[in-house]
């Protein structure tokens, strides 16, 4: 078996760390609109208060 070249590890380790912090980034900003109530992807049913 051929050894990869280190240019090829390092290529193949920057997508795989960019598509990391892209999945990390949908996921605040989806927990950011679900924080303030802006969601449109999620329905958020809104807990009504008896006072």
């Amino acid at each position: 078996k051929k050894r990869t070249s280190i240019s090829k590890k390092r290529i193949r380790k920057t997508i795989w760390k960019e598509k990391g912090y892209w999945a990390a980034l949908k996921a605040f900003s989806l927990a950011k609109s679900l924080s303030t109530w802006n969601s449109k992807s999620f329905f958020v049913q809104q807990i009504q208060t008896l006072e």
